[in-house]
């Protein structure tokens, strides 16, 4: 059973979709770890844009804590028909084929911000490739560093309108992903171990729709108790998730204080009972 977000009675639960420093969050593994710890976290997911970098320090930081670090990534995918980002549970984050692919990955999306770097300046919106890099501090790069970047030089106020203004498809920065298909995504997470949950699934436009295929490749779970959907939507992915038997996630999808709305650090609790069930997974996938 998975709890209502914010119930009280929960006391300590999970938040299985957070972002570091390896890729666009704010804070340091182990400062998200710290954060977690203070919120009375009992599980916190570490799933970062495309890269294992930051799990080996989070695992630390949990030991320290006492928070149950689960290890994992957000694959950021899409082709002609679909956009779709995959979170991967109790991955291994070693795994080498998977390190190589990610490697690769980093690669593509670094071509897509210098790109998108040169279209803003292309039409007047003056900010610097350095600083971009700066901020990802060598870490995987992602559409918030461009944001940050913009706040700082004046040209918006927030996060959500940079993306508004600039970075969003059809806006004048935006970059089409290089092509990797929430399959390809599904089978990577899968070949390493893991379990492959829909992300943030309204994002994708018509997730009944999308749920059947991607099943078909493997999908074990769904984010139902995501940070920004009201009670309505939850309740209509709670439906979908039982529908086709489907592990029912949740997170906050934290980057730093103050990111977005409905993203602060622990805002929508899961039952740690979802921990679980994802470990059980990952090691029926394994045998």
């Amino acid at each position: 059973m998975s709890h209502q977000v914010g119930d009280p009675a929960v006391g300590r639960g999970a938040d299985l979709h957070a972002h570091t420093t390896a890729s666009d969050g704010m804070l340091s593994p182990t400062e998200l770890v710290r954060q977690a710890s203070g919120l009375g976290l009992t599980a916190l997911g570490v799933t970062d844009h495309d890269t294992v970098g930051g799990i080996r320090e989070a695992l630390t930081a949990g030991a320290a804590e006492k928070v149950t670090v689960v290890p994992g990534l957000e694959l950021s995918t899409a082709d002609d028909d679909l956009k779709a980002h995959v979170l991967g549970y109790f991955i291994d984050w070693e795994d080498a084929t998977l390190v190589t692919r990610l490697g690769q990955l980093a690669a593509l999306r670094a071509t897509r911000i210098k790109r998108m770097v040169e279209k803003l300046q292309s039409v007047g919106v003056v900010i610097s490739l350095e600083r971009v890099l700066a901020l990802a501090s060598g870490g995987s790069l992602g559409r918030p560093h461009i944001a940050r970047v913009l706040i700082e030089e004046g040209y918006v106020r927030s996060i959500s309108e940079a993306f508004d203004r600039y970075l969003s498809a059809g806006r004048p920065g935006y970059v089409e992903r290089a092509p990797f298909t929430p399959e390809e995504g599904i089978r990577l997470i899968l070949a390493a171990g893991g379990v492959p949950v829909l992300a943030h699934p309204m994002s994708t436009g018509d997730p009944e729709a999308v749920v059947p295929r991607l099943i078909d490749t493997g999908l074990r779970g769904i984010e139902v108790y995501y940070g920004e959907y009201d009670e309505t939507t939850r309740a209509r992915l709670r439906q979908l998730a039982d529908r086709w038997s489907l592990i029912p996630t949740g997170g906050s999808d934290f980057h730093g204080p103050g990111f977005k709305p409905g993203r602060e650090l622990g805002g929508p609790l899961v039952d740690v009972a979802c921990v679980d069930r994802l470990r059980g997974a990952s090691r029926a996938n394994r045998s």
